[in-house]
Protein backbone atom coordinates (compact mmCIF):
# COMPACT_ATOMS: atom_id res chain seq x y z
CA UNK A 1 0.00 0.00 0.00
CA UNK A 2 1.40 3.41 -0.94
CA UNK A 3 2.07 5.91 1.79
CA UNK A 4 0.86 9.48 1.64
CA UNK A 5 3.08 12.27 0.41
CA UNK A 6 2.90 13.74 3.92
CA UNK A 7 5.00 10.77 4.96
CA UNK A 8 7.78 11.89 2.64
CA UNK A 9 7.39 15.46 3.89
CA UNK A 10 7.93 14.19 7.42
CA UNK A 11 10.97 12.23 6.20
CA UNK A 12 12.45 15.42 4.77
CA UNK A 13 11.61 17.30 7.96
CA UNK A 14 13.48 14.76 10.08
CA UNK A 15 16.41 14.90 7.66
CA UNK A 16 16.58 18.72 7.67
CA UNK A 17 16.44 18.83 11.47
CA UNK A 18 19.24 16.28 11.57
CA UNK A 19 21.19 18.40 9.07
CA UNK A 20 20.91 21.38 11.40
CA UNK A 21 22.03 19.19 14.31
CA UNK A 22 24.91 17.85 12.23
CA UNK A 23 26.22 21.36 11.69
CA UNK A 24 26.39 22.14 15.42
CA UNK A 25 29.64 20.28 16.23
CA UNK A 26 27.86 18.43 19.04
CA UNK A 27 28.83 15.08 20.62
CA UNK A 28 31.03 13.17 18.19
CA UNK A 29 29.13 9.89 18.17
CA UNK A 30 25.86 11.71 17.53
CA UNK A 31 27.38 13.77 14.71
CA UNK A 32 28.92 10.66 13.12
CA UNK A 33 25.57 8.86 13.42
CA UNK A 34 23.71 11.69 11.70
CA UNK A 35 26.20 12.03 8.86
CA UNK A 36 25.85 8.38 7.88
CA UNK A 37 22.38 8.88 6.44
CA UNK A 38 20.83 12.36 6.73
CA UNK A 39 21.87 13.57 3.25
CA UNK A 40 21.09 10.25 1.49
CA UNK A 41 17.53 10.63 2.81
CA UNK A 42 17.07 13.76 0.67
CA UNK A 43 18.33 12.06 -2.50
CA UNK A 44 16.18 8.98 -1.90
CA UNK A 45 13.14 11.19 -1.25
CA UNK A 46 13.83 13.05 -4.52
CA UNK A 47 14.09 9.77 -6.43
CA UNK A 48 10.81 8.63 -4.89
CA UNK A 49 8.96 11.30 -6.88
CA UNK A 50 10.58 10.46 -10.23
CA UNK A 51 7.81 9.61 -12.70
CA UNK A 52 8.13 7.34 -15.73
CA UNK A 53 6.33 9.98 -17.81
CA UNK A 54 9.60 11.90 -17.93
CA UNK A 55 11.10 9.17 -20.10
CA UNK A 56 8.93 10.39 -22.96
CA UNK A 57 9.24 14.04 -21.95
CA UNK A 58 12.78 14.47 -20.56
CA UNK A 59 12.89 18.22 -21.17
CA UNK A 60 10.06 18.79 -18.71
CA UNK A 61 12.04 16.95 -16.05
CA UNK A 62 15.20 18.94 -16.84
CA UNK A 63 13.24 22.19 -16.71
CA UNK A 64 11.79 21.28 -13.30
CA UNK A 65 15.25 20.43 -12.00
CA UNK A 66 16.61 23.69 -13.41
CA UNK A 67 13.88 25.82 -11.85
CA UNK A 68 13.78 23.89 -8.58
CA UNK A 69 17.53 23.53 -7.95
CA UNK A 70 19.73 25.70 -10.19
CA UNK A 71 17.63 28.86 -9.95
CA UNK A 72 17.34 28.81 -6.11
CA UNK A 73 21.04 28.05 -5.85
CA UNK A 74 22.02 31.04 -7.97
CA UNK A 75 19.42 33.33 -6.41
CA UNK A 76 20.41 32.71 -2.81
CA UNK A 77 24.14 32.40 -3.48
CA UNK A 78 23.95 35.86 -5.02
CA UNK A 79 22.12 37.08 -1.93
CA UNK A 80 24.97 35.99 0.33
CA UNK A 81 27.56 37.26 -2.16
CA UNK A 82 26.00 40.72 -2.36
CA UNK A 83 25.74 41.06 1.42
CA UNK A 84 29.11 39.44 2.16
CA UNK A 85 31.00 42.65 2.94
CA UNK A 86 28.04 44.00 4.92
CA UNK A 87 28.14 40.91 7.14
CA UNK A 88 31.76 41.83 7.87
CA UNK A 89 30.87 45.41 8.74
CA UNK A 90 28.17 44.39 11.21
CA UNK A 91 30.43 41.75 12.75
CA UNK A 92 28.76 38.49 11.69
CA UNK A 93 32.03 37.45 10.03
CA UNK A 94 35.64 38.37 10.63
CA UNK A 95 39.14 37.38 9.61
CA UNK A 96 40.16 35.99 12.99
CA UNK A 97 37.61 33.23 13.61
CA UNK A 98 36.54 30.70 11.00
CA UNK A 99 35.54 27.06 10.71
CA UNK A 100 36.64 24.09 12.78
CA UNK A 101 39.57 23.50 10.43
CA UNK A 102 40.81 27.06 10.92
CA UNK A 103 39.68 28.46 7.56
CA UNK A 104 38.55 32.08 7.49
CA UNK A 105 37.02 34.35 4.88
CA UNK A 106 37.82 37.94 3.95
CA UNK A 107 36.04 41.03 2.60
CA UNK A 108 35.79 40.93 -1.18
CA UNK A 109 37.38 43.28 -3.67
CA UNK A 110 35.47 43.97 -6.88
CA UNK A 111 37.67 41.45 -8.71
CA UNK A 112 36.92 38.72 -6.16
CA UNK A 113 33.22 39.62 -6.25
CA UNK A 114 32.99 39.15 -10.03
CA UNK A 115 35.10 35.99 -9.93
CA UNK A 116 32.78 34.48 -7.33
CA UNK A 117 29.76 35.57 -9.33
CA UNK A 118 31.07 33.67 -12.36
CA UNK A 119 31.85 30.66 -10.17
CA UNK A 120 28.32 30.64 -8.78
CA UNK A 121 26.64 30.84 -12.18
CA UNK A 122 28.82 28.40 -14.08
CA UNK A 123 30.13 25.98 -11.44
CA UNK A 124 27.52 25.75 -8.66
CA UNK A 125 30.41 25.31 -6.27
CA UNK A 126 28.36 25.03 -3.10
CA UNK A 127 30.94 26.53 -0.78
CA UNK A 128 31.16 29.87 -2.52
CA UNK A 129 29.91 31.75 0.53
CA UNK A 130 30.56 30.88 4.17
CA UNK A 131 26.98 31.51 5.23
CA UNK A 132 25.65 29.22 2.49
CA UNK A 133 27.69 26.18 3.49
CA UNK A 134 25.13 23.50 2.66
CA UNK A 135 24.56 24.66 -0.91
CA UNK A 136 26.60 21.83 -2.47
CA UNK A 137 23.40 19.80 -2.16
CA UNK A 138 21.69 21.82 -4.89
CA UNK A 139 24.44 21.05 -7.39
CA UNK A 140 24.72 17.40 -6.42
CA UNK A 141 20.99 16.75 -6.73
CA UNK A 142 20.74 18.79 -9.95
CA UNK A 143 23.56 16.88 -11.63
CA UNK A 144 22.75 13.42 -10.27
CA UNK A 145 19.04 13.52 -11.12
CA UNK A 146 19.75 14.54 -14.73
CA UNK A 147 22.51 11.93 -15.01
CA UNK A 148 20.02 9.36 -13.71
CA UNK A 149 17.52 10.34 -16.41
CA UNK A 150 20.16 10.16 -19.16
CA UNK A 151 21.34 6.73 -18.00
CA UNK A 152 17.75 5.52 -17.74
CA UNK A 153 17.01 6.58 -21.33
CA UNK A 154 20.25 5.10 -22.67
CA UNK A 155 19.82 1.76 -20.90
CA UNK A 156 16.10 1.31 -21.47
CA UNK A 157 16.14 2.34 -25.14
CA UNK A 158 19.11 0.09 -25.87
CA UNK A 159 17.98 -2.91 -23.84
CA UNK A 160 14.21 -3.16 -24.20
CA UNK A 161 14.20 -6.53 -22.42
CA UNK A 162 14.94 -4.70 -19.17
CA UNK A 163 11.76 -3.61 -17.36
CA UNK A 164 11.21 -0.41 -15.40
CA UNK A 165 11.91 -2.17 -12.10
CA UNK A 166 15.28 -3.41 -13.31
CA UNK A 167 16.75 -0.29 -14.91
CA UNK A 168 17.03 1.75 -11.66
CA UNK A 169 18.78 -1.22 -10.04
CA UNK A 170 21.25 -1.35 -12.93
CA UNK A 171 21.90 2.39 -12.56
CA UNK A 172 22.46 1.99 -8.81
CA UNK A 173 25.03 -0.75 -9.47
CA UNK A 174 26.73 1.40 -12.10
CA UNK A 175 26.93 4.28 -9.62
CA UNK A 176 28.56 2.08 -6.98
CA UNK A 177 30.93 0.60 -9.55
CA UNK A 178 31.97 4.00 -10.83
CA UNK A 179 32.43 5.31 -7.27
CA UNK A 180 34.71 2.36 -6.51
CA UNK A 181 36.72 2.93 -9.72
CA UNK A 182 36.94 6.66 -9.01
CA UNK A 183 38.09 6.27 -5.41
CA UNK A 184 40.46 3.37 -6.11
CA UNK A 185 42.24 5.35 -8.82
CA UNK A 186 42.05 8.76 -7.09
CA UNK A 187 40.21 10.25 -10.06
CA UNK A 188 38.46 13.61 -10.11
CA UNK A 189 35.79 14.75 -12.51
CA UNK A 190 37.41 18.11 -13.14
CA UNK A 191 34.31 19.66 -14.72
CA UNK A 192 32.41 19.22 -11.43
CA UNK A 193 33.43 21.20 -8.37
CA UNK A 194 34.72 18.93 -5.58
CA UNK A 195 35.46 16.13 -8.04
CA UNK A 196 32.03 14.55 -8.47
CA UNK A 197 31.98 11.99 -5.65
CA UNK A 198 28.81 13.43 -4.16
CA UNK A 199 27.18 13.26 -7.58
CA UNK A 200 28.08 9.55 -7.74
CA UNK A 201 26.34 9.01 -4.42
CA UNK A 202 23.48 11.17 -5.62
CA UNK A 203 22.86 8.90 -8.61
CA UNK A 204 22.94 5.86 -6.34
CA UNK A 205 20.49 7.19 -3.76
CA UNK A 206 18.21 8.77 -6.36
CA UNK A 207 18.00 5.30 -7.96
CA UNK A 208 17.20 3.74 -4.60
CA UNK A 209 14.38 6.26 -4.18
CA UNK A 210 12.89 5.21 -7.51
CA UNK A 211 13.18 1.55 -6.53
CA UNK A 212 11.66 2.18 -3.12
CA UNK A 213 8.54 3.74 -4.58
CA UNK A 214 8.03 0.83 -6.95
CA UNK A 215 8.45 -1.79 -4.23
CA UNK A 216 7.28 0.01 -1.09
CA UNK A 217 4.18 -2.13 -0.80
CA UNK A 218 6.43 -5.14 -0.14
CA UNK A 219 8.71 -3.42 2.37
CA UNK A 220 7.79 -4.17 5.94
CA UNK A 221 7.94 -1.59 8.69
CA UNK A 222 8.03 -2.60 12.36
CA UNK A 223 9.36 -0.97 15.51
CA UNK A 224 11.83 -3.83 16.02
CA UNK A 225 13.28 -3.27 12.54
CA UNK A 226 13.51 0.45 13.22
CA UNK A 227 15.50 -0.21 16.39
CA UNK A 228 17.71 -2.63 14.48
CA UNK A 229 18.42 0.02 11.81
CA UNK A 230 19.28 2.54 14.53
CA UNK A 231 21.58 0.06 16.29
CA UNK A 232 23.39 -0.72 13.03
CA UNK A 233 23.89 2.98 12.34
CA UNK A 234 25.21 3.60 15.84
CA UNK A 235 27.61 0.70 15.35
CA UNK A 236 28.71 2.11 12.00
CA UNK A 237 29.29 5.53 13.57
CA UNK A 238 31.33 3.98 16.38
CA UNK A 239 33.44 2.13 13.81
CA UNK A 240 34.15 5.35 11.93
CA UNK A 241 32.07 4.74 8.80
CA UNK A 242 31.78 7.79 6.53
CA UNK A 243 28.82 9.67 5.13
CA UNK A 244 28.81 11.73 1.92
CA UNK A 245 32.19 13.28 2.74
CA UNK A 246 34.59 14.74 0.19
CA UNK A 247 37.61 12.71 1.34
CA UNK A 248 36.45 9.18 0.63
CA UNK A 249 38.05 5.93 1.71
CA UNK A 250 37.61 2.83 -0.43
CA UNK A 251 35.76 1.14 2.43
CA UNK A 252 33.09 3.85 2.18
CA UNK A 253 32.05 2.50 -1.21
CA UNK A 254 30.97 -0.68 0.59
CA UNK A 255 29.43 0.93 3.69
CA UNK A 256 27.70 4.14 2.55
CA UNK A 257 25.13 2.46 0.26
CA UNK A 258 24.11 0.31 3.25
CA UNK A 259 24.04 3.03 5.90
CA UNK A 260 22.26 5.44 3.55
CA UNK A 261 19.59 2.86 2.68
CA UNK A 262 18.92 1.65 6.21
CA UNK A 263 19.00 5.24 7.44
CA UNK A 264 16.18 6.06 5.04
CA UNK A 265 14.25 2.96 6.11
CA UNK A 266 14.64 4.02 9.74
CA UNK A 267 13.53 7.59 9.06
CA UNK A 268 10.66 6.43 6.86
CA UNK A 269 9.44 4.05 9.53
CA UNK A 270 9.46 6.82 12.13
CA UNK A 271 7.72 9.15 9.66
CA UNK A 272 5.06 6.51 8.98
CA UNK A 273 4.27 6.29 12.68
CA UNK A 274 4.11 10.07 13.02
CA UNK A 275 1.97 10.31 9.89
CA UNK A 276 -0.68 8.11 11.50
CA UNK A 277 -1.02 10.40 14.52
CA UNK A 278 -2.78 13.66 13.78
CA UNK A 279 -1.78 16.62 15.88
CA UNK A 280 0.53 19.58 16.22
CA UNK A 281 3.70 17.49 15.85
CA UNK A 282 2.59 16.06 12.54
CA UNK A 283 1.43 19.45 11.25
CA UNK A 284 4.73 21.04 12.21
CA UNK A 285 6.81 18.30 10.59
CA UNK A 286 4.78 18.35 7.37
CA UNK A 287 5.17 22.13 7.18
CA UNK A 288 8.87 21.78 7.95
CA UNK A 289 9.29 19.14 5.25
CA UNK A 290 7.51 21.32 2.71
CA UNK A 291 9.82 24.25 3.46
CA UNK A 292 13.23 22.59 3.74
CA UNK A 293 14.57 25.04 1.15
CA UNK A 294 14.46 27.95 3.59
CA UNK A 295 16.10 25.96 6.36
CA UNK A 296 18.90 25.01 3.96
CA UNK A 297 19.36 28.66 3.10
CA UNK A 298 19.07 30.40 6.45
CA UNK A 299 19.99 27.93 9.20
CA UNK A 300 23.64 29.01 9.38
CA UNK A 301 22.88 32.70 9.72
CA UNK A 302 20.18 31.80 12.25
CA UNK A 303 22.87 30.04 14.29
CA UNK A 304 24.38 33.49 14.98
CA UNK A 305 21.55 34.17 17.45
CA UNK A 306 22.64 31.19 19.54
CA UNK A 307 26.29 32.09 19.12
CA UNK A 308 25.56 35.51 20.61
CA UNK A 309 23.91 33.82 23.59
CA UNK A 310 26.84 31.44 23.98
CA UNK A 311 29.32 34.34 23.92
CA UNK A 312 27.36 36.02 26.72
CA UNK A 313 27.04 32.78 28.72
CA UNK A 314 30.76 31.94 28.66
CA UNK A 315 32.06 35.51 28.53
CA UNK A 316 33.84 34.89 25.23
CA UNK A 317 35.43 37.33 22.79
CA UNK A 318 32.61 38.87 20.73
CA UNK A 319 34.64 38.19 17.62
CA UNK A 320 33.72 34.53 17.98
CA UNK A 321 30.35 35.41 16.46
CA UNK A 322 32.29 34.90 13.22
CA UNK A 323 32.96 31.22 13.97
CA UNK A 324 31.63 28.96 11.23
CA UNK A 325 29.20 27.30 11.54
CA UNK A 326 28.97 27.54 15.33
CA UNK A 327 31.25 28.59 18.19
CA UNK A 328 33.73 25.76 18.54
CA UNK A 329 34.57 26.24 22.22
CA UNK A 330 32.92 23.51 24.38
CA UNK A 331 30.80 22.50 21.38
CA UNK A 332 31.14 18.76 22.02
CA UNK A 333 30.57 18.94 25.76
CA UNK A 334 27.82 21.49 26.40
CA UNK A 335 24.18 21.39 25.27
CA UNK A 336 24.22 24.43 23.02
CA UNK A 337 23.98 22.07 20.05
CA UNK A 338 20.35 21.46 21.05
CA UNK A 339 19.58 25.17 20.97
CA UNK A 340 21.45 25.61 17.69
CA UNK A 341 19.30 22.86 16.17
CA UNK A 342 16.04 24.35 17.42
CA UNK A 343 16.87 27.90 16.31
CA UNK A 344 18.37 26.78 12.99
CA UNK A 345 15.11 25.02 12.18
CA UNK A 346 12.56 27.38 13.74
CA UNK A 347 13.84 30.82 12.75
CA UNK A 348 13.79 30.19 8.96
CA UNK A 349 10.30 28.69 9.27
CA UNK A 350 9.08 31.66 11.30
CA UNK A 351 10.64 34.01 8.76
CA UNK A 352 8.99 32.45 5.72
CA UNK A 353 5.65 32.18 7.55
CA UNK A 354 5.73 35.86 8.50
CA UNK A 355 6.77 36.84 4.96
CA UNK A 356 3.87 34.91 3.42
CA UNK A 357 1.35 36.40 5.82
CA UNK A 358 2.56 39.92 5.10
CA UNK A 359 2.45 39.15 1.41
CA UNK A 360 -1.16 37.92 1.67
CA UNK A 361 -2.13 40.97 3.71
CA UNK A 362 -0.57 43.27 1.14
CA UNK A 363 -2.46 41.53 -1.68
CA UNK A 364 -5.75 41.87 0.19
CA UNK A 365 -5.10 45.58 0.66
CA UNK A 366 -4.31 45.95 -3.02
CA UNK A 367 -7.63 44.29 -3.95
Amino acid sequence: MKRSNTNLSICKAIAIILMCAGHTEGPKLLMDFIYLFHMPVFFIAAGYFFDKKYLSDPWTFCKKRFMGLYVPFVKWSLFFLIFHNLFFKIGLMNEQFGNWAGGVTHPYSWFVFWQRLVHIIFSMGGYDEFLAGAFWFFRALFVSSIVFLILYLLIYNRHKWLNHNTVPAVIALLAVGFAWFKVANHLNITTIVQGGIRECWGVLFFSLGVLYRRHEGHIREHWALTLLYAALLVGGAALGFQGMALKVQLSTVATLPVTGAIGFLMVHSIASWLDRHEGVVKRFLVYCGENTLYIFIFHIISFKLVSALKIWYYGLDWGQIGCHMVIHENSTTDLFWVLYTIVGTAVPLLGITLYRRLQQQFKRQQN
